[in-house]
């Protein structure tokens, strides 16, 4: 039995596609940013089994107010204040250089709620299908960083579902070995 209503599911997923709809995937590809979205959603409810409506919600909407002009009172007024806090956790202060905003991620990922941590290790694992599957214009040693980074920040987080573990490591276990396949070449 699925827990969260399908309005307000249609409702986050019309929001983010409005709000990001100028925003694109890094790399050649171009995706439009709301596949990531979904992607992360998608993961959560079929890879992992999750129903919980804050937490599906905070997943659609996990990066509106870190690329968008959307604030957390915006966000908690439309979709509630548990919703806003856990989108905040997870939002990255963008005047930040990018290895700034990482190494923060690392620093006060021990600090994440439940629901942050397990948007946060989606959200890596469906980054790093993307950044070893798509044409990008990372350098090997950008996407290596990427991937370390990750698999620290995991290191401090996992433990919240066995299945959201699962995919984490099955994924950083073959980008490692993309990435010592296109060290090769």
């Amino acid at each position: 039995m699925f827990a969260l209503a399908l309005p307000e599911l249609l409702e986050a997923l019309q929001f983010a596609a409005i709000k990001h709809q100028y925003d694109r995937r890094g790399g050649y590809s171009r995706l439009p940013y709301i596949n990531h979205l979904i992607k992360v959603t998608n993961g959560l409810v079929n890879r992992c089994g999750f129903t919980e409506d804050t937490l599906l919600l905070a997943a659609v909407l996990h990066d509106i107010v870190e690329d968008t002009d959307v604030t957390g009172e915006e966000l908690a007024e439309r979709f509630g204040h548990e919703v806003a806090a856990i989108v905040l956790e997870l939002t990255d202060d963008m005047s930040l250089s990018y290895e700034v905003r990482k190494q923060r991620q690392l620093e006060t990922a021990a600090q994440l709620s439940r629901g942050a941590r397990v948007i946060r290790l989606a959200d890596k694992a469906s980054n790093i299908e993307d950044i070893f599957s798509y044409p990008l214009d990372w350098s090997l040693d950008k996407k290596e960083a990427y991937l370390k980074n990750s698999e620290q920040i995991a290191a401090i987080i996992k433990g919240e579902h066995p299945r959201l573990d699962q995919w984490f490591d099955q994924t950083a276990k073959w980008a490692a070995q993309e990435l010592e396949k296109q060290r090769q070449q």
